[in-house]
């Protein structure tokens, strides 16, 4: 099956090259290009096998999706030259994620099930059920490992560990949640529900930019409003938009990339399944038709979309 699992490109004036889990980064003096390839990850682990069209699905809905929030904080992005690329300001990353919670789903769920009832420094009441939705949204960060898992921490660590200072955190914290409050709004005009999602900021020239991508799937997690009442009432699954099911069939195969444990097979099957969710999401998401972007010379065209806006 053809996908974009990774580039390897050397451009006139490049400082740096760092290939991240999904995203292939190409550093110049004061830009970033940034190429969105269809490799996945779940648990902090890349899986081997890369989704067809899922990096032009997460470019575009970030794209979609930042200029839709473009007027509550400023962002990195200057063009988006390709389907697959993104290039923008070169920005001083914060080493943390604002994760932002408005449902008790995933992690925060694994969590809560195993008897804990505070996340992050947050403290959750008793009775919650999976996926209820919670009094109000709460700010559960993590790290951001270069390396390895992410871990949760509160904001006093962050604060006091020298990862943010007190009144960046605080500008931090005040964007993620008016960003959270956006991407519901926009969630529910789609008739979804936008569960829980992260944010990623960094600094240039003294000024808070939002970095990275929001509100696709690989960030966020969406339910379907309708019939979400009456699933809740019956203790059923939510029908959901999200890499979640990815998570639960390697949870169901035996693998949370934990030391051992080997990662399932992944078959044409079910990567044609992927990769159709993630369509699913992008078309729901921005109300827009997705435009499959041929794989023909497919590097050649991301090469020369970067040179043409960089050099």
């Amino acid at each position: 099956m053809q996908a974009l699992k990774e580039t390897n490109f050397q451009f006139p004036g490049q400082t740096e090259f760092y290939r991240g889990k999904v995203r292939d980064v190409y550093h110049f003096q004061d830009k970033l290009a940034v190429v969105a390839t269809d490799r996945i990850s779940a648990f902090d682990v890349v899986l081997p096998r890369a989704i067809p069209y899922k990096g032009q699905v997460l470019n575009q809905i970030a794209a979609f999706s930042l200029k839709a929030t473009s007027d509550l904080v400023p962002n990195w992005v200057q063009v988006q030259p390709d389907p697959n690329v993104t290039i923008g300001l070169k920005c001083e990353p914060f080493k943390v994620e604002m994760v932002i919670r408005g449902y008790l789903a995933g992690h925060a769920w694994r969590e809560y099930n195993s008897g804990k009832r505070e996340v992050c420094g947050q403290k959750l009441p008793e009775g919650l059920r999976e996926n209820d939705k919670l009094p109000e949204p709460i700010i559960t960060p993590t790290t951001k490992a270069a390396e390895g898992h992410d871990e949760d921490i509160s904001p006093e660590d962050i604060v006091a560990t020298g990862l943010v200072s007190a009144d960046d955190y605080a500008q931090l914290a005040d964007y993620t949640k008016a960003l959270f409050a956006r991407g519901t709004e926009l969630a529910a005009k789609r008739g979804l529900i936008l569960v829980d999602t992260k944010y990623e900021f960094g600094k240039a020239n003294g000024t808070i930019y939002l970095i990275d991508e929001i509100h696709t799937p690989d960030s966020s997690r969406y339910f379907y409003s309708e019939g979400y009442e009456e699933l809740q009432e019956k203790g059923a699954p939510q029908r959901q938009l999200s890499k979640e099911f990815v998570r639960q069939w390697l949870i169901d195969n035996n693998f949370q990339g934990k030391p051992g444990q080997e990662i399932p097979e992944m078959s044409d099957a079910w990567l044609e399944q992927i990769s159709a969710r993630y369509i699913e999401l992008y078309e729901v998401v921005t109300g827009q038709s997705f435009i499959k972007t041929s794989y023909d010379a497919i590097l050649d065209r991301i090469e020369n979309s970067i040179k043409q806006n960089i050099l």
